[in-house]
């Protein structure tokens, strides 16, 4: 009996001393990224924007990131692939500074004038909210995916002759 028993306990304790197989819980950009797949229906195409394009899905992705009104978002300028926007504090009645970008259908934006350099970077990080956009003619449609899985979905209309001046 002894010698079934010991090695039995034997193969216990190495059985648990084997390597951990549970791994972290994915971020939303993880998670989205994973669900997100074209349809069969679809052709999966790299959305290719123009300028003034790129302009409207970043006055809207900061509209709705935000939570401002579209026309409080102004557009001071465009670095390449880059705009850079400002719009009303709404606390101290300042203005805020925003940088924004379109990777494929994702928004991603950073604050320029945040109080520490380490706060001044890109939002597409473990733990920041996802933010996507479809353009349809004239209606820019947001939709964020924050860090706990909930959602939100936000609908502009920006027509490109409003976004020339």
């Amino acid at each position: 009996m002894r010698l079934t028993a010991l090695p039995m306990l034997a193969v216990l304790a190495l059985a648990a001393c084997g390597e951990r197989t549970d791994a972290p819980a994915p971020s939303a950009a993880e998670t989205v990224s994973a669900t997100a797949s074209a349809s069969d229906a679809e052709a999966s195409v790299p959305v290719v924007l123009t300028a003034a394009d790129l302009r409207r899905v970043c006055r809207a992705g900061l509209a709705a990131i935000h939570g401002q009104t579209i026309e409080a978002m102004q557009v001071d300028g465009v670095e390449g692939e880059v705009v850079n926007l400002s719009w009303a504090a709404p606390v101290d009645g300042g203005r805020r500074r925003g940088q924004c970008r379109v990777e494929g259908d994702l928004v991603t934006w950073k604050p320029v004038d945040a109080p520490t350099p380490e706060e001044n970077r890109w939002m597409n990080q473990s733990g920041d909210p996802v933010t996507r956009f479809v353009l349809d003619g004239e209606a820019i449609t947001i939709n964020t995916t924050l860090p706990d899985g909930t959602t939100a979905t936000e609908q502009y209309a920006v027509a490109a002759e409003q976004e020339a001046r």
